[in-house]
């Protein structure tokens, strides 16, 4: 590998950064004029089910399984592919382009909520539910829901990125992000194994952190189960699959999602009934 030695003054290559190059930029702002559609309900989420996305709709179908009606909610696919992220519409309700984004009409004036760990809090807390009541618990939980999101990029920017994603494949960058990622597990695996739940009882920071460790041990991101030897992290393969086991969990998996087995898609929710006739096995292209 040859080495590299940076420039003075770093300039971008559009040509440059593999799978998602077409998509990234190193400047903020929409690129064109689109409205953001709205639905009947005062919720309306725009998102698309990768691990961030999958946090929130995972959280939403708990709420509606938990009972709470005014949990129902809109939800309409982001393709970030292609740059659905940048229309003028989107940028005003997450000014970072980033999916999710949580519209809440719900007040006296629409309220926009961005970062999935964000809209899990305003979730959580609009509901009262999936969060501890207990201050100690409360404040265990937090600081579980902030080491997700402090510590994914290191999973999904890194390790997925050099291991999956870009062009070609570097020994020290997989290797550097490797042994982070297996670190994040150890992590985890010490806790689950004296805990049931990472803050005393399923709550969101549960919901978070599985969306992308817990997808990960069970296969599903990367194709890197094996490469990271998922399976000797036992404590974390277990609650993995006792949160991958809940229904709500797998409804809220299909939400948004363009890819995988067309009865696991659900490009748009707008009703409870559209899990059973709106998939992609059932509607094709039409």
């Amino acid at each position: 590998m040859a080495e590299y030695t940076p420039p003075k003054v770093w300039t971008w290559d559009a040509e440059s950064g593999g799978k998602f190059a077409s998509i990234n930029r190193p400047i903020a702002g929409p690129t064109h004029d689109k409205d953001l559609p709205v639905g009947k309900h005062p919720l309306q989420l725009y998102s698309l089910a990768t691990p961030n996305g999958v946090k929130v709709t995972i959280l939403l179908e708990e709420l509606l399984a938990a009972g709470h009606a005014g949990a129902e909610y809109d939800a309409w696919l982001i393709n970030i592919g292609e740059g659905d992220q940048f229309s003028s519409g989107f940028v005003e309700a997450n000014p970072n382009s980033k999916i999710p984004a949580l519209m809440d009409h719900s007040g006296d004036s629409p309220q926009r909520v961005f970062e999935s760990g964000s809209i899990l809090l305003h979730l959580a807390e609009k509901f009262g539910a999936f969060i501890p009541k207990d201050p100690a618990q409360r404040t265990e939980m937090m600081s579980w829901l902030f080491w997700q999101m402090g510590s994914a990029p290191y999973l999904g920017g890194g390790f997925g990125h050099f291991y999956a994603y870009a062009p070609e494949k570097f020994e020290y960058p997989i290797n550097r992000f490797a042994m982070e990622t297996k670190r994040q597990l150890d992590v985890m695996e010490r806790h689950l194994s004296e805990n049931d739940w990472f803050a005393g009882e399923y709550s969101i920071a549960d919901m978070a952190i599985w969306a992308w460790y817990g997808q990960l041990v069970l296969g599903r991101l990367y194709e890197a189960a094996e490469f990271l030897d998922v399976d000797s992290y036992t404590a974390v393969k277990a609650w993995a699959e006792k949160i991958d086991a809940r229904p709500a969990v797998t409804r809220g998996r299909m939400v948004n999602r363009p890819f995988g087995e067309p009865s696991m898609q659900l490009h748009e929710r707008h009703d409870a009934s559209d899990f059973e006739t709106k998939t992609q096995d059932k509607i094709g292209d039409s």
